[in-house]
């Protein structure tokens, strides 16, 4: 009768400290790139250094979120919503960031060359020493941008408004 008893409660046990490992692991948080690549939002994440290159981002929100030395190669972040975001020396070539909302973000030194930004929206945006050679920025808003230093060669300003508040025609 003790065994039997005995065997009841080492199961129980077993049972309980299962149900506990369980309960903890669904508390888990996903890490920040999971979360982003399945939910497509992680505002204020860390996400320096990732590689995200290819990566399925359309309307992403990504704001506040530190992005500095991704590779995001051929991104699509149309529509994305990356203000104030930190993309230092991040690799956005080839990345679709049109209509892309980045108002503040921080993408000196960026590789931004063939990269699409028709309609972004890129006020205060601090693009120093940025390389935006062959990049489409045809009716975006650059107004109060910093350019110092930034490659522009071969880039599309049509219709663009320039820190200065004027319009390329």
């Amino acid at each position: 009768m003790k065994s039997n008893q005995n065997i009841i409660k080492q199961h129980f046990l077993l049972l309980l400290s299962g149900l506990t490992a369980l309960s903890i692991a669904s508390c888990a948080q996903p890490k920040p790139q999971e979360r982003l690549l399945s939910e497509k939002k992680c505002p204020k994440c860390d996400l320096q250094g990732m590689d995200l290159s290819q990566a399925q981002l359309e309307k992403a929100e990504l704001n506040n979120a530190n992005l500095s030395g991704a590779n995001l190669t051929g991104a699509n972040l149309n529509g994305g919503l990356l203000d104030s975001a930190n993309l230092q020396s991040a690799d956005l070539s080839g990345a679709n960031l049109s209509s892309a909302g980045m108002g503040m973000a921080d993408l000196s030194q960026a590789n931004l060359t063939n990269a699409n930004l028709q309609n972004a929206y890129l006020r205060g945006a601090n693009l120093t020493a940025a390389d935006l050679t062959g990049a489409n920025l045809e009716n975006a808003d650059l107004s109060a941008a910093k350019l110092d230093q930034a490659k522009l060669d071969g880039a599309n300003l049509k219709g663009a408004i320039l820190p200065d508040g004027q319009i390329q025609k």
